[in-house]
């Protein structure tokens, strides 16, 4: 497949996101250390992770395999966020702006996905 992750847009997003979830949950109560806070930035590292992994794979099918766990954890992680939110851990603006940089990741992962479905019908 040629060229490194880290060329692709989406990993750069991606592993920025994770970044930022880290400073967004390093409030969050002590109680949750083992608890939310964890499962936020597990599924948070999975997105850029699994995006990795899967273009280091042999092929396409395989880095389309990854895609889809890293858009399950995409989709996991808005939802841990949701709860966080509503659990007052996240102020409102934050937790919006954190769901709309998941959205477009999102959108980021689906057209890398939808590409490789096309170049593979155009073979």
């Amino acid at each position: 497949m040629g060229h490194s992750y880290r060329d692709l847009l989406v990993w750069q997003k991606a592993k920025a996101f994770a970044t930022r979830i880290y400073l967004a949950t390093k409030d969050f109560p002590r109680s949750e250390l083992y608890g939310l806070t964890s499962q936020i930035r597990r599924a948070a590292v999975s997105v850029p992770s699994n995006i990795a992994e899967g273009q280091g794979r042999l092929t396409r099918g395989e880095f389309q395999q990854f895609l889809g766990h890293a858009r399950g954890s995409l989709l996991e992680l808005d939802t841990q966020l949701a709860i966080a939110a509503d659990l007052g851990y996240l102020g409102k603006a934050e937790y919006e702006m954190l769901a709309r940089e998941a959205y477009q990741i999102l959108g980021l992962i689906n057209r890398l996905l939808d590409s490789l479905r096309n170049f593979k019908q155009a073979s």
